[in-house]
């Protein structure tokens, strides 16, 4: 069987379903390289919150971008970090860094 990349899913933390969505690929623009960007939003929620993820170290060294490693379980772990640091819960239309 041949397993398709998802860019969207569903993900429950702590009873809570959140809906995330592949927002931006790794790129390179005047500022230098921006990692990976995700939405995330609470269901039944209008407020929605970017986590942006760190530049791969491939693209850092110059190599190809190859494909960008999201699913479920990263975009569940990247919010979860994101509340244990003190942050907040409940998507803030704001931009976390997701390390």
């Amino acid at each position: 069987m041949v397993q398709m990349r998802s860019l969207a899913g569903t993900v429950e933390i702590d009873g809570l379903k959140y809906e995330w969505q592949l927002q931006r690929e790794p790129q390179f623009t005047g500022d230098g390289w921006k990692g990976m960007t995700v939405s995330l939003r609470q269901i039944d929620a209008q407020r929605e919150a970017l986590l942006e993820f760190p530049t791969p170290k491939r693209l850092l060294k110059g190599l190809p971008k190859g494909r960008s490693q999201i699913n479920d379980a990263i975009a569940a772990r990247a919010f979860a970090r994101h509340c244990r640091r003190g942050g907040s819960r409940h998507p803030a239309a704001s931009r976390w860094s997701s390390w």
